[in-house]
C-alpha cells in the first residue's frame, strides 16, 4: 500500500491551462469575487419597475444596516419590489449557479466524462416525474404550490439512490455502470410521466408542468434562501476539501488501487451529496440545464484539471452567469419574463455542440 505522501503526489494534478502560478490564481479568484459583488449590486437595480438606483440602495441599506428613515424605507410598493422580489431571486440565482456548477465539476470527475452534467444520472427525469405527480394528481391543491418542488426534490433524490443500487448490483460499480443505470431509469421515469399526463388529460396541468420544466427564479423567497444557501455553501466546501480524491478519480480506478485508495466508497458518498444539492436546486428553481455542463468544461479548459482550483472558480463563474442570465430573462421581453431555462438552453445548446465537436482536453486514466 502506498503512503499518504504518494496519494498527495498523484492527487495534485500537473499544472495545466493558462493559470499556472499561485499569484495568478489568487488574482483570478479575487477578480471573480469582485465581479460577483458588482453583479449583485448592478443586477438588483435592473427590472421592469421604474425604480431609481438611489432608492434601491437606500432600501437595502436600511434593511441590512438600519440606515435611513423607517417611515420611507420599511414598506410600500418600491420596498416590496426591491426586498421581496429582486434581491431574493438574485441570491437564489447565486445559489443555483454555485450548486449546478460545483455538482457538474464533481459529476464529470465521477464518471470521467467532460460532457457530464449534474442531471446525467436521471436526476432530471426523477424530478420531472415528482413534479408531474404533484401537479397532475392534485397535490398542489391539497398542499400548495410548494408541493411541486418538494415532490421534485424527492423524485430526484430517489432516482439517484436507485441508480446507485442498480450500479452496485452484480459486478463492482464503475462510471460506465452508473451512466447506463442513469439512462435506464431516466427512460422509465419519462415513460411514467408521459403515462400520467396521458391518462389525466389535464390541459392546465400540462401547462404548469411545461412552465416548471422551463425553470424559473420568480418564486424566490427569503424563507427558502436561508435554508438553501448554507447547504449549498457547505456542499461546496465539502467537495473542495476532497480535491485530492477528485483528482485521483481522473486517473482511474486502476491507478487509485495501486496507490491504496478505493474510489468506490468515495464515489458513493459524492453521488449522494451531489444528488442532495441538485435536489435542492430543482426544488427552488425547477429544471435549469447546461449550467453544470458548460461552466465546468470552460473552467477545465482554461485552468486545468486540479479540483483545488476549478471548484472555487466554477462556483464563482456559475453564480455570475446565473445572475446575469436571470437579469436578461427579466428584460429581454417587454412586460413579460422569459423562463431562465429557455434562455440558458439557447446559450448552452450551441456550446454543447461545439464542445462535442472540439474536445480540447482529456482526463486520462482508465475506468
Amino acid at each position: 500500500m502506498q503512503s499518504t505522501k504518494s496519494l498527495r503526489k498523484y492527487g495534485n494534478n500537473e499544472e495545466k491551462g493558462f493559470v499556472k502560478t499561485k499569484p495568478l490564481y489568487i488574482l483570478v479568484i479575487m477578480g471573480l469575487i469582485v465581479a460577483l459583488i458588482l453583479s449583485i449590486l448592478f443586477a438588483v437595480t435592473i427590472g421592469s419597475s421604474d425604480i431609481s438606483i438611489k432608492q434601491v440602495y437606500q432600501i437595502i441599506g436600511y434593511k441590512l444596516f438600519s440606515i435611513g428613515n423607517e417611515n420611507n424605507l420599511s414598506n410600500g410598493a418600491i420596498h416590496d419590489v426591491v426586498w421581496f422580489i429582486r434581491l431574493p431571486r438574485i441570491i437564489l440565482a447565486l445559489c443555483v449557479g454555485i450548486g449546478l456548477s460545483v455538482c457538474g465539476v464533481v459529476m464529470q470527475a465521477i464518471v470521467k466524462n467532460p460532457l457530464a452534467d449534474p442531471y446525467i444520472l436521471g436526476v432530471s427525469s426523477g424530478a420531472s416525474l415528482g413534479a408531474t405527480i404533484a401537479i397532475m394528481l392534485g397535490f398542489t391543491t391539497l398542499l400548495g404550490q410548494n408541493s411541486i418542488g418538494i415532490f421534485a426534490f424527492f423524485g430526484a433524490f430517489l432516482v439517484s439512490m436507485l441508480v446507485l443500487m442498480i450500479s452496485n448490483t452484480g459486478s463492482r460499480s464503475n462510471s460506465t455502470k452508473l451512466l447506463l443505470a442513469g439512462m435506464a431509469l431516466s427512460s422509465v421515469c419519462s415513460a411514467f410521466s408521459s403515462f400520467i399526463v396521458y391518462i389525466k388529460n389535464d390541459a392546465e396541468g400540462m401547462k404548469n408542468i411545461t412552465f416548471w420544466l422551463m425553470g424559473s427564479l420568480a418564486g424566490a423567497k427569503w424563507e427558502e434562501i436561508v435554508f438553501i444557501l448554507p447547504l449549498i455553501l457547505i456542499g461546496t466546501i465539502f467537495f473542495l476539501s476532497q480535491y485530492r480524491i477528485l483528482n485521483l478519480m481522473l486517473l482511474g480506478d486502476d491507478v487509485a488501487i495501486t496507490l491504496g485508495t478505493d474510489l468506490h466508497r468515495y464515489r458513493q458518498v459524492y453521488l449522494i451529496v451531489t444528488s442532495l444539492l441538485v435536489g435542492l436546486v430543482v426544488y427552488s428553481s425547477g429544471m435549469i440545464g447546461f449550467v453544470g455542463l458548460i461552466i465546468p468544461h470552460i473552467v477545465r479548459g482554461l485552468f486545468g484539471t486540479d479540483h483545488k482550483k476549478i471548484i472555487p472558480i466554477s462556483a464563482l463563474l456559475g453564480a455570475i452567469f446565473l445572475i446575469w442570465s436571470d437579469v436578461l430573462s427579466r428584460i429581454i421581453i417587454r412586460n413579460a419574463e422569459l423562463p431562465i431555462g429557455i434562455l440558458i438552453s439557447m446559450i448552452g445548446a450551441p456550446c454543447f455542440v461545439y464542445l462535442m465537436i472540439r474536445r480540447s482536453y482529456g482526463f486520462g486514466g482508465t475506468n
